[in-house]
């Protein structure tokens, strides 16, 4: 007999949230079935029960994914079913990971893999947003140890109001949005972009975040209570009290002198750290050297970090020996290899990314075919993470999580200062060839650079810079690090990256490690960094102060134009003919896409004449025929009475005989006209009512001298036969010729059509 557990949680806006469990994959360790509105979300959790040999982490493993079935739709492909994660569950995934991998106890490495699959969804509210909250409550009701529970939301600020977990089209309208994950006592993460917005009011959005969140961690707590199921006992580290506090005694104050020294080069501190953990391995008994070695790594591991740390926050040392507050060395130069359309070269420290841009066509859009977006993008930024850039030697495999994840953060960065209506499609190269610290944030300071070397006109530069956090809770100690070093991440309790302008803040991305960090810890953060990103923006500034006046001379040129819907299909003709023959005649690359206001043509070539060639051709489809004007035509069909000849593509007019020449011709054999003939001609007539044209040739002919137009001859009346109907008063003709009375008869009925009165 099923008996099912519910939780209802309500948003502000009247919407609520629905958590279950007991229903559904009863076999997992812990299972919630997430529902609010259409949308409906399955979130499981498994962990093995013991921990592998020699495992000292905690070995997560989080998938986020969605089915096509969800929104009614098929997958694309031949297969026609879903494939590798696509950039958005990955994401996604990375989002919920970096909440609850902090969370597990330090010493629990059991493996665990949760996954949270959508399996429904309307388009309305966004699915994203639920996962956390999912992939949390599947935890709290299983027997898996946590310190949470946790929930992510989604932050937007329209028009001035911040609202919770917004749909896609309230989205649209926001000009800040964030999505935060925090436990109901702190803030663990938060990822997000915004339109240059100041340090108060990104805080406000974290206070708006967490209040939500608090709700929702209540929500489940009640929920983990009302199932009941106890927290497995584990043992997952054997540990030697005696040899750690040994460790300690003997290897604390060697590792002290190496963080105390400020040397810059990581690979001289790294080598003299591994010095001293390896004379103490060296100085044990051969006898228990080997079984002693895994655990005397792991407490150095703590030697060398209670070290580092201490020197931070004792002395204000940091270890390569800047202040807490100082920026490492910079140099950049742009245009730094030649056949790109952009290029710059951005080096921090030892931190150094080669950026590159190239301009395309809208031919190089990206399509997006997922489950929910559908769309193409225009502006593309890729990060690229080589072993060779930390002196691994390993080969280079394909595109990882972590590259996805970085590069997503810089493209959020630069994308609200990339200029709108721009003709270009632009793809953005990040190839990190040095890592010490922030790659990321190399990478938004180079992709700066090298777009405005490529004559991108942004709206203005942007910069980055990471943030790190040294505390000591105990003795209410804390450091604030700017521009932080690799090791200075992985030791610390934050990282925090923050870009923006001159102006404000564009996008931010912070992982917290610690418990209880304050908002006014966070607000000093956050100024401390802007200080260090204006830093950055001069000497960007001294770089290069503005975009080049114009794109690089093999960049290609696009010419934009809008033409009406209905000539949409003129220009590409039947089966793409008319805009493949454009293309093949002009050497030019033309795109035609329909928007709202018409028929939106891109034209792109190496060179102004390809450009000018393809334009005429295209104006001569589109082009509106005028009266009075002289146009080219070719003649199509003779006829009796004349020829038509088609002077504009697609478009035929009828020459009729007597408009050939001022002579009289008896027939079209003494024209001299064949079909094929190229001829010029004059539009001299368009029919309102029927559209259709009236050419003359004569009419571009000096007229004879003396010459006289020939009357037309009065139609004949034809004679009575018995059986006609009898004439009445006032009959044709008793009121004169035909002909000389159908104009006004005509006119008096044009103006009641029109409601005009005649005069």
């Amino acid at each position: 007999m099923l008996q099912p557990i519910k939780k209802t949680i309500s948003l502000p806006d009247g919407r609520t949230i629905t958590l279950e469990t007991g229903k559904l994959a009863k076999q997992a360790d812990g299972a919630v079935e997430l529902r609010m509105g259409n949308t409906m979300i399955l979130a499981t959790v498994v962990s093995a029960k013991e921990a592998g040999e020699g495992v000292d982490f905690m070995p997560l493993q989080v998938e986020y994914k969605e089915k096509f079935s969800s929104f009614g739709r098929f997958p694309g492909g031949f297969q026609k079913r879903e494939g590798r994660a696509s950039d958005y569950e990955i994401l996604t995934s990375r989002l919920v990971d970096r909440v609850l991998r902090p969370l597990f106890p330090d010493n629990y490495h059991a493996d665990t893999f949760v996954n949270i699959t959508l399996y429904s969804t309307d388009g309305v509210d966004i699915p994203d947003a639920l996962a956390g909250l999912a992939a949390s409550a599947a935890i709290a009701v299983s027997d898996i140890p946590f310190n949470g529970p946790i929930s992510e939301v989604r932050v937007a600020r329209i028009d001035g109001e911040f609202v919770i977990d917004p749909t896609f089209d309230q989205l649209e309208k926001a000009d800040m949005e964030l999505m935060v994950g925090a436990t109901y006592d702190n803030i663990m993460m938060v990822e997000g972009e915004m339109n240059e917005v100041s340090e108060a009011e990104l805080l406000a959005a974290l206070k708006a975040a967490h209040d939500a969140i608090k709700v929702q961690c209540v929500a489940q707590m009640e929920l983990a209570k009302e199932v009941g199921i106890a927290k497995r006992e584990y043992c997952h580290e054997v540990n030697d009290e005696e040899l750690r506090k040994d460790v300690h005694e003997k290897c604390y104050d060697k590792a002290y002198k190496i963080a105390q020294a400020g040397c810059a080069d990581k690979h001289w501190r790294q080598e003299q750290f591994d010095a001293i953990c390896e004379e103490y391995i060296e100085s044990l008994p051969e006898d228990v050297r080997e079984e002693k070695t895994p655990l005397v790594k792991r407490y150095y591991h703590d030697v060398e970090k209670e070290a580092v740390r201490r020197c931070i926050l004792d002395e204000g040392t940091r270890l390569d020996g800047r202040k807490t507050t100082e920026i490492r060395p910079i140099w950049c130069e742009v245009d730094y290899i030649p056949g790109p359309h952009g290029s710059a070269v951005f080096t921090r420290g030892e931190t150094q990314s080669l950026s590159t841009v190239t301009l395309g066509t809208k031919l190089d859009e990206k399509i997006v075919d997922d489950v929910l977006n559908q769309g193409k993008e225009r502006f593309l930024l890729h990060y690229n993470f080589p072993p060779f850039s930390t002196g691994e030697a390993k080969a280079q495999r394909g595109v990882g999580r972590r590259e996805i994840g970085h590069g997503n953060l810089a493209h959020r960065a630069l994308k609200r200062m990339f200029p709108e209506d721009f003709p270009y499609v632009c793809r953005i190269v990040s190839d990190i060839l040095e890592s010490n610290g922030s790659s990321s944030m190399a990478t938004v300071c180079a992709g700066t650079l090298a777009l405005l070397d490529a004559g991108v006109k942004m709206k203005k530069p942007v910069s980055g810079i990471a943030m790190g956090l040294i505390t000591d809770t105990d003795n209410a100690k804390y450091a604030i690090l700017s521009d932080i070093l690799g090791d200075e991440d992985h030791l610390g309790d934050m990282d925090f990256k923050v870009t923006g302008t001159r102006d404000g803040i564009t996008a931010t991305q912070m992982d917290i490690k610690c418990d209880g960090l304050s908002y006014e810890i966070l607000e000093r953060a956050l100024l401390q960094a802007r200080d260090g990103r204006l830093h950055i923006l001069n000497i960007i500034e001294q770089t290069i102060p503005a975009p080049r006046e114009d794109y690089k001379p093999h960049v290609p040129r696009i010419v934009t134009m809008l033409i009406p819907k209905e000539l949409i299909g003129a220009v590409i003709g039947p089966g793409g003919k008319v805009i493949q023959g454009i293309q093949e005649v002009s050497g030019a690359t033309v795109s035609i896409d329909e928007i709202d206001e018409g028929g939106y043509i891109e034209v792109a070539a190496a060179n102004k004449a390809s450009i000018d060639k393809a334009l005429e051709m295209i104006n001569a489809i589109v082009e509106l025929p005028e009266e009075g004007k002289v146009y080219t035509g070719k003649v199509r069909s003779i006829l009796d009475f004349g020829a038509f000849v088609e002077f504009m593509p697609n478009r035929d007019g009828l020459l009729h005989i007597s408009e050939i020449s001022w002579n009289r011709l008896d027939d079209m054999a003494t024209s001299g006209l064949k079909e094929g003939d190229t001829v010029e001609v004059k539009l001299i007539e368009i029919d309102k009512k029927t559209g259709k044209y009236r050419l003359s040739m004569r009419a571009l002919q000096p007229k004879p001298e003396g010459y006289v137009e020939r009357e037309r001859a009065p139609r004949a009346e034809r004679p009575r036969r018995d059986g006609d109907r009898p004439r009445r008063d006032g009959d044709r003709n008793d009121r004169g010729p035909r002909r000389d009375n159908r104009g006004p008869r005509r006119e008096n009925r044009e103006n009641r059509e029109n409601n005009t009165p005649a005069e």
